[in-house]
This record gives structure tokens, C-alpha cells and sequence, in this order.
């Protein structure tokens, strides 16, 4: 399972080891050692117990136990924390005996079963700890996404205009618009194929990503339309596997920033380029445009209303599973997304 680290995680989890650090050596402590004995054990102890930890979170739990491998995640576990007791027991013994020389010898297989009871102990009341915590954070994801969903819901059903009066009504503009001009009328049969889409198609969870990005290509092409004809748009999307799902309309925000923000160089070339791939089952969606801006902005996550419903839209969907980045150089902005699909 892949999940995307940032800074912030890495100084939680590191934090969180520390605080177990500190509570073996000061509270749990045993008096018949040294402090800087103890200091070196507890240490020993900390490097295997989190090695396992990590190894049965982001391996062997959603490989076996959530796919329902009852006997492959009790075998796996055993193995691991039985190899690792093991590993720790050799290393103990040869700080004994090299490091630690006034201490009293110690049997090895004591020191193996006390290696593999405390091992196991720590490992399982830490993974447990884990699962509980992220059930309950679930749950409450869960809660808050329905809450907003029913409110956006109500939001809509109080913006709607009637759709069937709305088509009819684009219908009789577009029969009186002059067969001559060729470009309006191309003009609103795109913007009446988008609508529909926003309509209708889109008022679901998930949608297919096949069809999202056809309708991210009709956006771009009715954009284009409204742009000067000196604007280059760049469309590259791999081959994109026909099972796979997304939340709709949350790329064509970035897309959106990206031709409201395009340069309109006379004397230049005003580009905006899209890439779209998949590898294995992260999405990754890449769009940069020219701009006229010459200095870096102080923040290099811009604001507005589009991008902070997409940053929370993101969190509530995707919790762990997605990336947001944008950067800009000179006379280049970007926007990057990467999502892990179910």
C-alpha cells in the first residue's frame, strides 16, 4: 500500500517513538541495570519493535489480514517477530559480552523467550493501538463527509436551474444563432455538453476515469475556443486502464487556474502543457502554464475558493492516499497531483 510521507507524519511517528523511548527508560525502567544500560537496551528494543510495527502496517496487514488471509497474517507475524526476537537476542548477547563485560552471563534461550514475549507484547499493543485509532478517525472522516455532502446537495438543489428548461433554452439559442458562424455555435454545443456532465454524470461518488478525462479534454477544447489563438495546449494521457475510478470534477480546478493565470504574451509563446499517467494504481496529474510573473510568490500554495474546495475535497476523499504540490519558476507555473485510486 503505497501512502504519501510528509514532513509532518515523519516528525508525528518520530515523536511517538521518543515518547515510547522515553517511557521504557524512566518509567518502566529496571533498577538492576545501569542507566546507560538501560539507555543501550531499550534502544536495541526500539529498532526491532519498530521495524516490526511498520512491516506489519504497511505489508502484511493490508496484504493478508484485510484481504482476509486469517493464516497467512499468523504465520507472517509469528515469523516475524519469532526472527526478529532472534536477531535481537544474538545482539544483546555480544554487548554482553563485548560491551557490557562486568555483566552476569546470561542463558540464551532466556534471553530469546524474554526477547520474543516483549517483542510481541509491544508490537501487537502498538498495532492494535494503530487500528483503533484510524477506526475511529474514519469514522469520523466518514461523519463529516456526509455532513458535507448533504450540505452541498442542498446547496446545489437551491442553485439549480430547472435542466430540462436550461437545454431547452441553449437548444433555441443555438437555432438562432446564423449557420455562418460556425464558432459560437461550436462554442455553445461544448459548453452544453460540460453542463450536462455537471449535471447529470457527475453527481456521483466515483465515476469512471475515462470518462472524466473526456470530459477534462472537452473542457480544454471549449476553452480554447475562448482563448486567443496564439495560446498552445499541450494533452498528453497515457493509456489509462478502464477499471479505475475517481471523485469527479477535481481536475478540472487546476485546469481551470491554469487558463484563467496563462500568459498572454504578444511576442511570446503562452503554452500550457498537461501530462496525465498511471503507474500501478497512483493517478498522477501534471499541468504547467507560461505566466507573466516574474518573482516567486511567498506562499507556494496559491488561495481562492476553487483550490481550498479541492484541498478539502482531497482530504476528505483521499486521506493519505493523495499529494498536492504546486512550484513556479521563471515564466512557468505548476500544479501537481498524484492520488492513490481504490
Amino acid at each position: 500500500m503505497l501512502t504519501f510521507v510528509t514532513k509532518k507524519n515523519l516528525i508525528y511517528h518520530g515523536l511517538f517513538w521518543f515518547g515510547i523511548y522515553l517511557l521504557w527508560v524512566f518509567v518502566l525502567r529496571n533498577y538492576s541495570f545501569s542507566l546507560t544500560k538501560t539507555l543501550t537496551v531499550e534502544f536495541c528494543y526500539l529498532l526491532f519493535i519498530t521495524a516490526d510495527y511498520y512491516t506489519a502496517i504497511y505489508f502484511i496487514i493490508p496484504k493478508f489480514l484485510k484481504k482476509k488471509k486469517y493464516a497467512w497474517f499468523i504465520l507472517l507475524m509469528g515469523g516475524l517477530i519469532a526472527f526478529s526476537a532472534l536477531l535481537r537476542a544474538i545482539v544483546a548477547r555480544e554487548m554482553s559480552l563485548h560491551v557490557f563485560t562486568g555483566s552476569a552471563k546470561t542463558n540464551f534461550g532466556a534471553l530469546y523467550l524474554n526477547s520474543v514475549v516483549n517483542i510481541f507484547i509491544w508490537v501487537e499493543l502498538i498495532i492494535l493501538g494503530k487500528l483503533i485509532f484510524d477506526r475511529i478517525y474514519n469514522q469520523q472522516q466518514l461523519a463529516l463527509l456526509e455532513k458535507e455532502r448533504i450540505k452541498h446537495e442542498l446547496d446545489f438543489l437551491k442553485a439549480q436551474i430547472n435542466p430540462h428548461a436550461l437545454f431547452n433554452s441553449l437548444n433555441s439559442i443555438y437555432g438562432h444563432i446564423d449557420k455562418s458562424n460556425q464558432t459560437a455555435r461550436n462554442i455553445l454545443l461544448q459548453f452544453s455538453g460540460l453542463l450536462r456532465y455537471q449535471l447529470y454524470d457527475s453527481m456521483v461518488d466515483q465515476i469512471s476515469l475515462e470518462k472524466e478525462l473526456e470530459y477534462l479534454k472537452n473542457y480544454i477544447a471549449f476553452q480554447k475556443l475562448r482563448k486567443d489563438e496564439k495560446l498552445i495546449v499541450d494533452v498528453n494521457i497515457d493509456a489509462v486502464p478502464g477499471e479505475y475510478k475517481i471523485a469527479p470534477l477535481l481536475l478540472v480546478i487546476l485546469t481551470e487556474n491554469a487558463f484563467k493565470f496563462v500568459s498572454s504574451f504578444v511576442d511570446k509563446p503562452n503554452n500550457i502543457s498537461v501530462k496525465i499517467t498511471a503507474r500501478g494504481r497512483v493517478f498522477a496529474f501534471s499541468i504547467c502554464n507560461t505566466t507573466e510573473c516574474t518573482r516567486r510568490p511567498s506562499s507556494p500554495n496559491p488561495g481562492g475558493i476553487g483550490l481550498g474546495n479541492l484541498k478539502r475535497r482531497l482530504q476528505l476523499l483521499y486521506p493519505g492516499k493523495h499529494e498536492l504540490t504546486f512550484g513556479q519558476q521563471e515564466g512557468y507555473y505548476e500544479a501537481n497531483l498524484k492520488i492513490e485510486l481504490e
